[in-house]
This record gives structure tokens, sequence and C-alpha cells, in this order.
């Protein structure tokens, strides 16, 4: 079975900063490495996401340069109580499943996301997507 967003197999090591230099969209994954059935994406982010859920699986960011800071929501969907974490530059935070949140970086930020393969940047329910949100499965890198 082909897979048009498939990683290039692993030969090489891979620079993530010549990996992030390759492109400029933002909120536009591109997939650097799977490891078994799981993609290791890098984004470039500036603005705000879109409010989403992922359902089945837990969204794992890594800030690599830049500030992001994800918005939360406590309850059934997502109309409980809303806080806020903010990741600096080398930390890590995990979005569990079924948890509304809203990923967002007003200066600027390059993120490493680790999920399963084909999730979608949008999850398994979300707001009205902005037409600035790529609703991807993550592309392959220098596409």
């Amino acid at each position: 079975m082909s897979n048009e967003n498939a990683a290039p197999a692993a030969t090489e090591p891979l620079a993530l900063t010549a990996a992030l230099a390759s492109f400029d969209a933002l909120w536009s994954p591109r997939i650097v490495a799977r490891v078994n059935d799981y993609d290791v994406r890098v984004a470039k982010v500036a603005g705000e996401h879109v409010w989403h859920v992922h359902e089945d699986t837990d969204e794992f960011f890594l800030v690599l340069d830049g500030t992001l800071h994800i918005a939360l929501r406590d309850g059934d969907s997502g109309s409980g109580r809303e806080r806020s974490v903010t990741l600096e530059q080398g930390a890590v935070f995990v979005v569990p499943r079924g948890v509304w949140h809203l990923p967002r970086s007003s200066g600027g930020a390059s993120i490493l996301l680790f999920e399963p393969s084909g999730t979608s940047t949008v999850g398994d329910a979300h707001d009205v997507v902005p037409g600035h949100v790529d609703v991807t499965t993550g592309h392959a890198l220098g596409a």
C-alpha cells in the first residue's frame, strides 16, 4: 500500500533545523520520521490554530523554538472551565485524549509533534477551520 505522505526511510540522520528550513507554510506539519505506527512531525506555527479534540489519542508537543500557548477546556464537549499552559523552548506537554484545546503562538514557534499516523491536525471534532489552517495528516518532507 502506497502512502504519499510517507516519511523517507531513515538511512542518514536528519537535522530538524534543515527540515524546518525546507518549508514556510504555517500549521502545515511535515513528517520527518515514522516510529512504528507513529509520525514524528515538525511544524511552524504563528497565530491561532483551531479549537479541536482528539477523541482516541493523546497529542504530544515539543517546542523547538519560540513559545507555544495551549488553551484547554475541561468537561464534556469542551464547554467547561478553561485554562492555559505555556511552553517555552525545550518544553514538552501532552494534551490528553478527549480534551478540547487551542494551540497558539503570538510570536511564532517551531514544534515537534508525535502522534499516530493519519491523525488529523484538527482532530475528530473542531470549530470552523479558517483558511490559514492546513487540515492535514502531515505532508511528506519536501512537499
